[in-house]
């Protein structure tokens, strides 16, 4: 199957944004930015962990969406201002590649990182055999 994955990886985000440590924020967000993109949800799941006793402040939030085209993960650490986003996309029926793009677009914009790295990988056999 083909398809596109997307990785980011963002320092720098102002941990006192929402999304940083608010399962309900961060799944709003993320619903948000999949609609935004002409993806389409079918499942969810989001968690916020426990403050760690090692660490002063509050602790972040993981948070999936599946979708029909395939997946988005989201992890936050607001103590580091850290951010790690994975985005991918089949392409069985139409090249969602764009879709993907304006979705990891949205997210970069939300988390307004200082830095991102950001990678993108074809996946899949160029012909099914």
């Amino acid at each position: 199957m083909q398809g596109l994955h997307l990785t980011a990886d963002l320092a720098g985000c102002p941990s006192e944004l929402p999304e940083m440590t608010d399962a309900a924020a961060l799944r709003r967000r993320c619903l948000a930015a999949v609609q935004a993109s002409g993806l389409q949800p079918v499942g969810e799941l989001f968690h916020r962990f426990a403050p760690h006793p090692a660490v002063a402040g509050p602790a972040g939030v993981t948070g999936v969406v599946l979708l029909a085209e395939s997946h988005l993960a989201v992890h936050t650490w607001p103590e580091r201002g850290a951010v790690t986003l994975d985005a991918y996309v089949c392409n069985f029926g139409r090249d969602n590649a764009a879709r993907a793009e304006a979705l990891l677009q949205a997210l970069l914009d939300a988390f307004q990182p200082t830095r991102q790295q950001v990678q993108r990988l074809q996946r899949g056999f160029a012909a099914d055999r």
